[in-house]
């Protein structure tokens, strides 16, 4: 007896193991060290990745003193640096990324909603 034929969505879902989509947002994030102001600019992205693109990142975190040579193609001249890879326009954001308004921004995410106060 010959071995079933596996369905279309199978073949779909098989199709796709093997050859996985790429992430719909590659960021690279350049910091200096573990000084404070790199060590909040990681947790920043990492809170608004997690939160707004939750499996839709690729998060690439580069310590300029340990590879300069990464840094050098980029121009990186200040740090933290976040690029914007994909999606395309590539845009790049300085700073410790704790004014999130202007991150998702510079993602080309909306805002989010205004909170509302409890009332009185």
């Amino acid at each position: 007896m010959a071995p079933e034929k596996p369905s279309p969505e199978t073949q779909a879902f098989e199709r796709s193991l093997s050859h996985p989509t790429p992430a719909d947002y590659v960021l690279s994030l350049f910091v200096t060290g573990t000084g404070p102001r790199s060590t909040r600019a990681i947790q920043n992205i990492r809170a608004i990745c997690d939160e707004r693109l939750a499996g839709r990142y690729a998060l690439e975190i580069v310590d300029i003193y340990q590879h300069p040579e990464k840094a050098r193609p980029e121009q990186i001249v200040v740090a933290p640096t976040l690029i914007k890879r994909q999606p395309l326009p590539v845009r790049r954001l300085v700073g410790d990324l704790s004014d999130e308004a202007r991150v998702l921004s510079g993602l080309g995410l909306p805002p989010l909603p205004a909170k509302l106060s409890e009332p009185w």
